[in-house]
């Protein structure tokens, strides 16, 4: 065995065909680029599975244990009442944090049927979203949208009544459109928008 490889190794034939082996590998690995970065599409995913997390999170393990111990509930007007904030507005409080940050990107939640009209769709993509719901509800619904000079790649994502306070919030408001909303309907959007430059 050891003089078989003495004698490969000792051909001038051998040494040529492991060095173009070499070069050509070296070469491969050059011209292979690196990822360009993640996608506006994927970013969007992200930011929507931690909102909803925590949201689910404040539903499920702060206002409904809350509520059902007596200790505090959860109003519309709860800076003024000593009590905890609607999901909801625990989610548009946060998106506000977030805008002013100056980072560029932004969430909100949307409705066809808003309580307050500053929660309607603002533009024509936002609205085919929430119509796009009624079949697709489970995809998200994406564009890219303008202001001014600045393009920004938006993602909307249905929003479902995951606790009996959304259902009863929505269908007993006085200001509320619609007023038939079930557990898990689709009651909207959450629009997720994000700076491409």
């Amino acid at each position: 065995m050891r003089s078989i490889l003495t004698t490969i190794l000792a051909r001038p034939v051998w040494c040529a065909v492991i060095l173009a082996c070499a070069s050509a590998y070296q070469l491969q690995a050059k011209d292979i680029s690196p990822p360009a970065g993640i996608s506006p599409e994927r970013v969007a995913d992200y930011v929507h599975a931690v909102l909803d997390a925590d949201r689910t999170i404040y539903t499920n393990q702060v206002v409904n244990r809350m509520q059902a111990k007596g200790i505090v509930s959860a109003v519309e007007h709860w800076e003024h009442e000593n009590a905890l904030p609607l999901p909801a507005q625990f989610l548009q409080h946060s998106g506000k944090l977030v805008a002013e940050s100056g980072r560029g990107i932004r969430y909100r939640l949307i409705s066809l049927w808003p309580v307050y009209q500053r929660n309607a769709p603002a533009t024509e993509l936002e609205r085919r979203a929430l119509e796009s719901f009624a079949q697709t509800p489970d995809r998200p619904f994406t564009g890219i949208v303008s202001s001014g000079r600045k393009q920004y790649f938006q993602a909307i994502y249905s929003d479902r009544a995951i606790s009996d306070a959304c259902v009863k919030c929505h269908n007993s408001h006085p200001l509320s459109p619609k007023r038939d909303f079930k557990l898990n309907d689709v009651m909207g959007g959450m629009t997720i928008t994000i700076p491409l430059d």
